[in-house]
């Protein structure tokens, strides 16, 4: 079974920055896609970014430009940095992973990491 271990939350002042990182045990081949999401009090979850074993990423249009994505696929590890935080950037966010293939064959995850809290506040 895969776990995925968060870390890197915390209180930050808008402005400021704060690296998540996300490590997933319990397989031996490279996870397909990793990713970051986030929920705020009231809302429901959303996508932050997500990153291919491959290098392609994608983000929201709320944090493009502000947030970068990185991976290390040897330790199935994603991070994520987090530059020119807004107080609406305020969220627990969780790190996902889909699937891996083993061979030609695709082993869905959908496993979740149990959230880090990231507070933006003055």
């Amino acid at each position: 079974q895969v776990h995925l271990v968060e870390s890197g939350g915390g209180l930050v002042q808008p402005g400021g920055s704060l690296r998540l990182s996300c490590a997933a045990s319990g397989t031996i081949f490279t996870i397909n896609i990793m990713g970051w999401y986030r929920q705020a009090p009231g809302k429901e979850r959303e996508l932050v970014a997500f990153m291919t074993s491959g290098g392609s990423t994608t983000y929201a249009n709320a944090v493009k430009g502000r947030f970068t994505i990185s991976r290390d696929n040897a330790k199935n590890t994603v991070y994520l940095q987090m530059n020119s935080l807004k107080p609406e950037d305020t969220a627990v966010y969780y790190c996902n992973a889909d699937g891996y293939y083993r061979g030609t064959t695709y082993y869905n995850l959908n496993a979740w990491g149990q959230g880090t809290q990231v507070t933006v506040s003055s």
